[in-house]
């Protein structure tokens, strides 16, 4: 008999979600999937409607406790029913977290990077291309060797916004590395060449190995940077997720 699962990535101002079919005799299956924004209530009755088919709900969040508190009321889960939060911790398996605070780093980069691990033994770049543009690199042996965090292209894009009077656009975003002919393009197009530029430095500074390390990428502009960096095969949806899965298995 199957069972069900809601999976969340929760973040400031929006949570990911994905409710899994569980059951000891066949492999996990992905019944749904979808977004729901915090701040303006977008989604919520798909989440909810969700979270009245889970037996169990397992939570990778960076929001504070309060946020995390109100999300879990409204998806009213059935009697019985305990959310079951991720945390960063000091290892996972082989892996071994650089932070003398293991708890300070953000779940989500640790989740990604569990996930990473669990498939790659080379050297590894883990880049999630989120709200956060963030960039790990796991040695060999399984040490985490540190890691940037970068505003994200919509962080970017507001910055701008908020701080000058004259740029006001409507157009949609289309990130590209050509110099921009409009207001809209040499903004967007400067986000792309900010956030493919910090890749391929960070990937320089660390002295990338294309033969013998990896990269891999998540996060909702993920293929995006993957594509403006060259490595269009190397995204990877839901890192976060199959992370959350095998730390959640194991707990």
């Amino acid at each position: 008999m199957s069972e069900h699962c809601l999976q969340l990535d929760v973040g400031n101002s929006s949570a990911k979600w994905r409710l899994m079919e569980v059951s000891a005799d066949a492999p996990l299956a992905i019944v749904e999937r979808g977004t729901f924004l915090i701040e303006d209530q977008q989604g919520l009755g798909e989440i909810q409607a969700a979270a009245k088919q889970a037996s169990s709900v397992w939570l990778s969040s960076v929001a504070g406790a309060e946020k995390n508190a109100r999300l879990v009321s409204q998806l009213s889960l059935a009697e019985g029913v305990q959310p079951w939060f991720a945390s960063s911790t000091r290892s996972f398996g082989d892996l071994v977290n650089s932070y003398s605070d293991p708890a300070r780093m953000g779940v989500d980069r640790w989740l990604a990077m569990v996930a990473a691990r669990s498939v790659i033994t080379q050297r590894c770049c883990v880049i999630d291309a989120g709200s956060a543009l963030t960039i790990d690199w796991i040695n060999r042996t399984g040490q985490h060797e540190g890691g940037y965090i970068i505003p994200g292209p919509a962080l970017m894009e507001r910055a701008l916004l908020l701080d000058t009077d004259k740029v006001r656009f409507d157009e949609a975003p289309d990130y590209q590395l050509a110099p921009g002919t409009s207001t809209a393009e040499a903004v967007r197009h400067g986000i792309a060449l900010a956030q493919a530029g910090a890749v391929e430095l960070a990937l320089r500074v660390a002295r990338f190995d294309e033969a013998n390390d990896r990269v891999i990428f998540t996060g909702g502009a993920g293929q995006m940077l993957a594509d403006l960096t060259g490595h269009s095969d190397s995204y990877s949806q839901d890192l976060v997720f199959e992370g959350l899965q095998l730390v959640a298995s194991k707990g």
